[in-house]
């Protein structure tokens, strides 16, 4: 009898692994064919035909994403869409953009949770950011100040719901580049976007800082894991006269950071920071003047 029992376990096993086997050879052939309606959204002469081509693309990766196991294919093929995985396996998120004629970008995404072998479950991302009046609404997943996010960081503290900071690259017109620290949590499995958990100067009330600046210039945003700190450029006008021109604002060669403290980000000014290469420079900063704190904290 028992001898039966191991014959059949072995047998599972096998077909699992067969499904598995088949699954990623299906997920293959959904990324070969993502690669290729990617590559010609971005070479679309018009925002019509753009967007025509990108709801096909749209289309496509649900339909990839509907495969068994998805959730662990890490799409790392895709170079134009940025794919990041909450350290708790809980969920990922896909970005990206396409740039517009006149300049500007649209934002697309979704929120792929973790449901182990269980049915696909999305939260689309819908870039609302034109019809967003306030960029320090509190927004969700309908309403999403749209970026393309290449880092995430877990936060939790007793009493406190866990949440998620993300970083994101904003491109904005064709004289601004913008980035973005915002917060990420789930009321009943619903996605917010926003919360006021930074403290520091001119933070008091703020659910996500944006920072602006003229793009032919390149801004560092980056987590330092060891000294438990997100890292950044200290953007200033190149003269007084320009404040409030962010068309003329750009790294005053200093820089802050936010500290996570009791489950807040408080804001460090002033750090001490030594160049240190790094070879992820394309949405964090500039290959020059890539950085690493001096381990003072």
């Amino acid at each position: 009898m028992k001898i039966k029992y191991y014959i059949l376990f072995i047998f599972a096993l096998l077909r699992l692994n067969t499904m598995a086997q088949q699954s990623k050879n299906n997920l293959n052939i959904f990324q070969d064919s993502l690669i290729k309606i990617s590559t010609s959204a971005i070479a679309a002469e018009t925002d019509a035909k753009k967007a025509e081509v990108n709801g096909r693309f749209v289309k496509t990766l649900v339909e990839a994403l509907k495969t068994p196991n998805s959730f662990a294919y890490p799409f790392d093929s895709l170079k134009n869409v940025s794919v990041i995985k909450s350290p708790d396996k809980a969920f990922r998120i896909l970005s990206w953009y396409i740039q517009q004629e006149n300049g500007t970008y649209r934002y697309f995404g979704t929120i792929q949770i973790n449901t182990g072998n269980g049915p696909l479950k999305l939260h689309p991302l819908i870039d609302q950011t034109d019809n967003i009046s306030d960029a320090n609404a509190i927004t969700d997943n309908q309403k999403w100040f749209g970026a393309r996010y290449y880092d995430i960081v877990p936060v939790s503290s007793s009493g406190r719901l866990p949440y998620y900071i993300l970083l994101g690259w904003k491109g904005n017109t064709q004289t601004t580049t913008k980035k973005i620290i915002d917060i990420l949590s789930f009321n009943q499995d619903q996605p917010k976007f926003g919360a006021p958990v930074f403290d520091g100067k001119e933070l008091k009330g703020k659910n996500r800082v944006i920072f602006e600046y003229t793009k032919s210039n390149a801004m560092t945003l980056r987590v330092d894991q060891k000294a438990g700190m997100i890292v950044f450029d200290h953007l200033a006008p190149f003269d007084s006269e320009m404040l409030g021109r962010y068309e003329f604002y750009g790294s005053d060669g200093t820089f802050d950071g936010f500290k996570i403290i009791g489950g807040r980000l408080r804001l460090q000014e002033g750090l001490e920071l030594n160049n240190d290469p790094t070879a992820t420079d394309e949405l964090y900063a500039d290959p020059k003047k890539n950085i690493k704190p001096i381990r003072k904290f």
